[in-house]
């Protein structure tokens, strides 16, 4: 696979989550972009949207006459919605629902998501919970790779130390910003896995700019919280790059990272990604990020959580 993957979350039209609407004209059309780009990999989820980011990735598929061949597709099995049940039963039917709503009879990696908001954590560790019906997935030839997709950095690392997953995705947890997955991917990293890293704008801030976007992880930042920003935005400016290069290119440049997330919603920021990934970006600039303070914590301790 590429070292980028585009992210469809945004695709599935999110506006609580991402302050903006996308169109089904705008999602095909984004889709189609992807396709023609050169990268061979996207994300999506079952409850994307409530299920229209899948829905919207099988209609592009369709309209561009299949799937382009040696393409990567990466789904989540996710919980009830509505009960919050995450059991084997609960996740089997998910996997069926992604698989209508794509349009294909299997896909290539299949993670387990955000098991830390179900509403029985047991449903899914137990002996034939959740967890056991994923590997059967893989087993039976529904995923070629299997994996954990969350945010919880303690009750991620206790699961990976529980199941030999394929693959792991962490977001906004590798970022300029906050480095709090280091023991995640010392972790998996040790142990092979394909470590996936979403969000390295931090939620879009260090995309978008602080000016336009005040927001860090989804959630509103006071003058205090994007003072940091407002630092790598210095640094940048004084050398002339794109903060968002200078984001990405963290992501890519560390060398545990298989492929890095960059979720799209327009055709232009497709374009935008691949110029920013190949940006030259002088040693001086790096030193200078480089020797920047970054956060520890969970960034997301604050977020209210809405696939919407």
């Amino acid at each position: 696979m590429t070292p980028i993957c585009f992210g469809t979350s945004g695709l599935g039209d999110m506006p609580e989550t991402y302050g903006y609407a996308v169109s089904e004209e705008q999602a095909r059309e984004t889709l189609e972009a992807v396709f023609e780009s050169g990268v061979n990999f996207i994300d999506t989820s079952n409850n994307y949207g409530f299920g229209r980011s899948e829905a919207r990735v099988g209609d592009a598929i369709r309209a561009h006459g299949g799937l382009p061949e040696g393409f990567v597709i990466s789904t989540k099995l996710d919980r009830d919605m509505e009960t919050l049940r995450f059991d084997a039963d609960r996740a089997r039917r998910s996997l069926e629902e992604s698989l209508t709503r794509l349009g294909v009879d299997r896909v290539q990696v299949l993670h387990l998501h955000d098991p830390e908001h179900a509403g029985d954590l047991t449903e899914i560790t137990r002996e034939g919970g959740a967890m056991d019906e994923l590997f059967k997935m893989k087993e039976e030839g529904l995923a070629q790779a299997v994996g954990l997709a969350m945010g919880k950095n303690d009750l991620m690392l206790q699961l990976l130390r529980d199941w030999p997953f394929d693959t792991i995705i962490s977001h906004n947890r590798w970022t300029l910003l906050n480095r709090s997955g280091e023991d995640i991917f010392a972790y998996a990293a040790s142990q092979g896995m394909a470590i996936f890293n979403a969000a390295p704008y931090a939620g879009g801030v260090l995309a978008k700019g602080s000016a336009v976007m005040p927001k860090i992880t989804y959630s509103p930042a006071d003058e205090g919280a994007l003072a940091p920003v407002r630092q790598i935005e210095a640094i940048c400016a004084e050398h002339g790059l794109a903060p968002g290069a200078a984001a990405l290119q963290f992501s890519m440049r560390e060398p545990r990272i298989a492929s890095t997330v960059i979720g799209v919603s327009k055709p232009a920021r497709v374009a935008q990604t691949l110029d920013w990934a190949s940006a030259p970006i002088p040693e001086a600039a790096w030193e200078a990020l480089m020797a920047l303070p970054f956060d520890t914590t969970d960034p997301e301790a604050h977020r209210v959580y809405n696939p919407g």
